[in-house]
């Protein structure tokens, strides 16, 4: 294994193992078994190895061939309906780390820098449907497109996720079907 490798599974082991505590640049290295000096080579800022994280599970979880049907769906029903897909069964896999970047960010800018990355991803893949199901004219007339895109983002936050299947109990496949039947009665025609 490369040390950049090494160095991305140390950061994700440390942030699902720490949760809100801030975790350090000599943490990571120590955990990779190198230098500090060496970790700064491969990752001048910190911001930049928790973005770089993040992405590294996106990699690992292969969240590209999930949001392949969302991106080459025939319409703007399917294509909202594979997103929600993609994404409502890909937060479980990140939640440790998504967890811990959302209760560092209001101390830590750059797990804010970190979160708010993965956030703006999100967002284009929820703005991408609301897009497909406005050019389908099956996006309700009730919502600008952007008013569209904030409710879809909102019902697919992570907060969201955790608060159903967390605090209410719902099974991941009741999270999907219901976020589905949710975002279809909300935002289409």
């Amino acid at each position: 294994m490369d040390t950049r490798t090494r160095i991305l599974k140390s950061a994700w082991k440390l942030l699902e193992a720490e949760g809100a505590n801030a975790v350090r640049m000599g943490d990571i290295a120590k955990a990779a078994g190198i230098s500090r000096q060496a970790l700064y080579l491969h990752f001048p800022a910190r911001a930049d190895l928790l973005i770089a994280t993040t992405r590294y599970l996106d990699e690992v979880y292969d969240i590209e061939s999930k949001l392949a049907p969302s991106r080459t769906a025939a319409s703007g029903l399917e294509r909202l309906d594979s997103f929600i897909d993609a994404w409502g069964n890909h937060i479980p896999a990140i939640y440790g780390v998504a967890k811990a970047l959302m209760a560092m960010r209001d101390t830590d800018d750059e797990a804010d820098a970190a979160w708010t990355d993965r956030l703006n991803a999100i967002r284009h893949g929820c703005e991408a449907a609301i897009k497909a199901l406005k050019a389908d004219k099956a996006l309700s007339t009730d919502y600008s497109q952007k008013q569209a895109t904030d409710i879809l983002w909102t019902i697919l936050s992570v907060r969201t996720w955790e608060h159903l299947t967390g605090d209410c109990g719902w099974s991941q496949k009741q999270y999907i079907e219901k976020t589905k039947h949710m975002a279809r009665q909300v935002l289409c025609a």
